[in-house]
Order: structure tokens, then sequence, then C-alpha cells
């Protein structure tokens, strides 16, 4: 069994800068990957970003070029920073393990951006 605890989000100002981590635990393996999706009132739940536990990244074209994912593979843990934060990246944002028989989520942490 894994669990997966969130932490960060929170409500922001435009233009600001987040980070939300994510901690995994319990039976992982070597081969995995963790990432980070998004759900707005009223919309699907899309991809924000998602790195292979061999370091390849992929980010959704909304947030390209302003967030960086990262991650401690010792723990596992996983950072999503996001800089330029806009309103439309408000929602909540799950973390997420896939590996083979295994698809975990997180609780869940609202982002609110917002003057």
């Amino acid at each position: 069994q894994v669990q997966l605890v969130e932490s960060g989000g929170g409500l922001v100002q435009p233009g600001g800068s987040l980070r939300l981590s994510c901690a995994a635990s319990g039976s992982i393996s070597s081969i995995y990957v963790m990432g980070w999706y998004r759900q707005a009132p009223g919309k699907q739940r899309e991809l924000v970003a998602l790195i292979t536990s061999g370091g390849i990244t992929n980010y959704a074209d909304s947030v390209k070029g302003r967030s960086t994912i990262t991650r401690d593979s010792a723990k596992p843990t996983v950072h999503l920073d996001i800089n330029s934060l806009k309103p439309e990246d408000t929602a909540v944002y799950y973390c997420n393990l896939k590996r083979i028989g295994l698809d975990a989520w997180g609780q869940g942490t609202q982002v609110t951006v917002s003057s």
C-alpha cells in the first residue's frame, strides 16, 4: 500500500509563486512515475507535470516555462514549483504515483490565485 502526503498550496496573489510537495511512503518500487494533476470547478482533472524515477519530466502546455518538477528519489518526494501564477491556475491539486499494479492519489490541496 502506498500513501501520498501533500503539502503547500493556499492563497496566492496573481504573479506569485508556490511550491507543492508530495511525500510517498509504502511499497513503491524503484520504477515509478510521480506527478501533479489539478481539477478546477466544473472541469476534468488534468495533468500539470510529472517526473519518472529516471528523471524524465513532462509538463502541460499551460504551465510549461513557468513550472519545475523535481524529485528526491531517496524518500521519494516530488516538488512542484509554479511561478507567475494566474487566476486560471486556481484548482485542487492532486499528487499521483503510478507503478506496475498501482495508481495512487493524494487527498488534494487547494490552490487559489486571487488578489
